[in-house]
C-alpha cells in the first residue's frame, strides 16, 4: 500500500512508540532487557501530491516512558523495579526533556511501499542526524525501527553494580501504528 497525499496525525491512540534496551557486562544476568512504551507522543506526516513537500515530525514527552516488559534477569521484574527504572529514566537519563525528530528528507521507498527518512533527532539538547525506513503494510499500518546510539547524543548509558551491569549503548526506537484516514 502506498500512502495517499495528505496530512496525518498519529499518537498513542493510533499505535505504539517504543524503546527496547539490552543489557551487557559481567553482571548482565542480573539485569533485564526492557520494552518501554512512550505514552505521550505525536507524529505528523505530510505527504505532498507529487511526493514533494513530504515531511515527518515526531515529538515525545521524555517523562512519559513506562516499562512494559523485562525479559531475562535472575528474577522477574516486579512493580517496584518498574517504578524505580521509570524514575531513573525521568531523573537521570532523559531528565524529563522533550525529544524531537524533524525530517530533512523523505522519499518513497524503491518498491513504493514505504518511506526512506532522514532527519535530525534532538535529545537532551543535542541534535544529530538519524535515518530509518518506514514500512507501510497492506492494512495501512506503519512500522519503523531506528537505532539510537546514546553516546552520540552525549548520553552515558546507564550502569549499575559499579559498571558490572550496563545498558547497551544502542537502543532501538520503534513505531507500530495504524495510518489514520487522511
Amino acid at each position: 500500500m502506498s500512502i495517499q497525499a495528505g496530512s496525518y496525525r498519529l499518537g498513542p491512540d493510533d499505535g505504539t512508540l517504543s524503546v527496547r534496551t539490552r543489557r551487557t557486562g559481567a553482571a548482565a544476568m542480573a539485569g533485564h532487557n526492557l520494552l518501554i512504551h512512550v505514552t505521550a507522543w505525536e507524529a505528523t506526516l505530510d505527504i505532498g501530491d507529487d511526493g514533494t513537500g513530504t515531511a515527518l515530525v515526531v515529538t515525545a514527552d521524555g517523562a512519559s516512558l513506562r516499562v512494559r516488559e523485562g525479559t531475562g534477569g535472575m528474577q522477574a521484574l516486579g512493580e517496584d523495579d518498574r517504578k524505580s527504572i521509570e524514575q531513573t529514566i525521568d531523573d537521570d537519563v532523559l531528565k524529563r526533556q522533550q525529544i524531537t525528530f524533524r525530517s530533512t528528507r523523505v522519499e518513497a521507498a524503491p518498491d513504493g511501499r514505504g518511506l526512506a527518512v532522514e532527519g535530525d533527532l534532538t535529545l537532551l539538547g543535542t541534535t544529530r542526524p538519524l535515518a530509518f525506513d518506514v514500512a507501510v503494510g497492506d492494512d495501512g499500518r506503519l512500522g519503523a525501527v531506528a537505532v539510537v546510539k546514546q553516546s552520540d547524543w552525549g548520553m552515558k548509558p546507564y550502569a549499575a553494580l559499579f559498571g558490572a551491569l550496563k545498558v547497551v549503548d544502542e537502543v532501538e526506537v520503534g513505531i507500530d501504528a495504524a495510518l489514520p484516514a487522511g
